[in-house]
């Protein structure tokens, strides 16, 4: 393909040359015609010397042009056949040079998406062999008669099929959220009444670990929102601190408005977080070794607040003095004062 396109190029420059070449011995015999033999020549040695020089500044940009475009073709070529490695040198002029930078920010962006993919199928592939295997040595054992089926032992498959099924609840929501697909069902939300509910659901698990969870959430408007988006993503912050949180340690959640937006902070006294995850760590399977989850609720928590319109971000100090934050910023679409009527009380 490049090759004959550059030969298409050679090609069109010889008709170029052709023509005027053409158009000088024209030239030439009018002059001579009208004027005489000795002006017809000095007007034709003129035009000729004008003609090579537009000629050459021509063959210039035409080699200017093709050289890069051709390796543009190459390299399409190379894509089209899975190299998503391949890059063209910019080159040429202006809008060559731009048609190349576009090229291969493209020819990035796919390198990388594959990457993303295999590593995708891989970290999937690893996460469902384990509970497939649980299953299958514990029906193997079932059926040869090496435990009654009873209660005792269903249980255990029972629990590894709702791992299975949260992990591909999980793996679909946040497919959807990365395409774009995912729906947002907006309504105007009192988000105090909505932190309270999730600080409710979570009383007992911090009771029961003798962690104390405190909100500050006072004077909040009432915000465009979907109100159960944002109630698993505070969920899903409020339970990975009372994870990593020690008995008598205390777990803050804390909403106000800065700047118009709407900032949600989830803050706890726990061990902290390793330096090297902690940039990794709304990145898919990413989780302590500790962890029974996924690794997919930070990443899921992280698309949902983006299709808000807003951020997400995670810090951690020193263990001796641990600080696990995740602030949640949301411009609100339509803000309704508290002193409104159906505002926030």
């Amino acid at each position: 393909m490049r090759g004959r396109f550059l030969r298409r190029m050679g090609c069109l420059f010889g008709l170029v040359m052709l023509l005027g070449i053409s158009a000088v011995l024209l030239l030439a015999w009018l002059v001579g015609t009208l004027l005489g033999a000795s002006a017809g020549s000095a007007t034709a040695i003129g035009t000729g010397l004008l003609v090579l020089i537009g000629l050459a500044i021509v063959a210039r940009i035409l080699r200017r042009t093709a050289a890069p475009v051709g390796d543009l073709i190459e390299a399409a070529g190379r894509v089209e056949a899975g190299d998503f490695g391949a890059r063209v040198p910019e080159g040429g002029p202006r809008e060559v040079r731009a048609l190349v930078r576009a090229f291969n920010a493209m020819s990035a962006r796919l390198d990388a998406t594959e990457s993303e993919r295999q590593r995708l199928l891989a970290d999937v592939s690893h996460e469902l062999r384990t509970p497939l295997a649980v299953m299958r040595g514990n029906l193997e054992a079932l059926l040869d008669g090496v435990y009654p089926a009873d209660r005792e032992h269903m249980a255990p498959l029972l629990e590894e099929a709702h791992l299975m099924e949260r992990l591909i609840e999980d793996l679909r929501t946040l497919s959807l959220a990365e395409a774009g697909a995912l729906r947002l069902h907006r309504e105007a939300t009192n988000l105090a009444a909505l932190l309270q509910d999730v600080v409710a659901g979570v009383r007992s698990q911090a009771d029961a670990q003798g962690v104390s969870v405190e909100l500050h959430a006072e004077d909040l408007p009432v915000i465009e929102i979907d109100p159960a988006r944002i109630r698993a993503v505070v969920t899903n912050l409020l339970v990975n601190a009372l994870r990593h949180t020690p008995s008598s340690g205390r777990v803050d959640l804390s909403a106000a408005v800065e700047s118009d937006e709407m900032v949600v902070t989830v803050a706890d006294t726990g061990r902290g977080i390793e330096p090297d995850v902690l940039p990794r760590i709304f990145e898919r399977f990413t989780r302590a070794a500790d962890s029974p989850g996924s690794g997919l609720g930070l990443p899921i928590a992280r698309k949902l607040v983006e299709a808000h319109g807003g951020q997400i971000a995670a810090t951690s100090d020193a263990p001796a003095a641990r600080r696990l934050a995740g602030g949640v910023r949301s411009r609100p679409i339509r803000t309704i004062p508290p002193d409104t009527p159906g505002g926030a009380p």
